[in-house]
């Protein structure tokens, strides 16, 4: 396959890109190797197939979701991310993802967050 060079950053930059459009068909095609792993605080998922499944987890987890990055950084092959989210009924202050890109695509991401419910009107400060 005759694939045009992307760096780590271009990978990366175009991830979060597409993640900020919620186009989960489009990110995988374009930066995920087809047998990717990804390891998370909720298990682990193979190949774009599991990657549908911990968007599809994170999802309904936090319905709505709005993202913040807070941290980016790239080094070489590796890629790291910080961010917090909110949607309805919660949201995620720690979220962390790393990256290991090869060959203009990410073959391993990392991915730990925690969905902090929403204790509603009424609840204690």
């Amino acid at each position: 396959m005759n694939r045009t060079y992307r760096s780590s950053a271009e990978v990366f930059d175009d991830h979060l890109g597409r993640a900020d459009r919620r186009d989960v068909d489009g990110d995988l095609a374009a930066n995920f190797a087809p047998d990717c792993v990804i390891l998370t605080t909720y298990g682990r998922f193979d190949g774009h197939a599991g990657a549908r499944a911990a968007y599809a987890l994170l999802t309904r987890q936090l319905p709505e979701a709005r993202y913040r990055y807070t941290q980016r950084a790239v080094h070489g092959a590796i890629a790291f991310l910080e961010w917090t989210a909110a949607g309805r009924g919660g949201r995620i202050r720690d979220g962390a993802d790393s990256f290991l890109v090869r060959n203009g695509r990410i073959e391993v991401m990392t991915i730990h967050y925690t969905v902090e419910p929403d204790p509603g009107p009424g609840a204690g400060a």
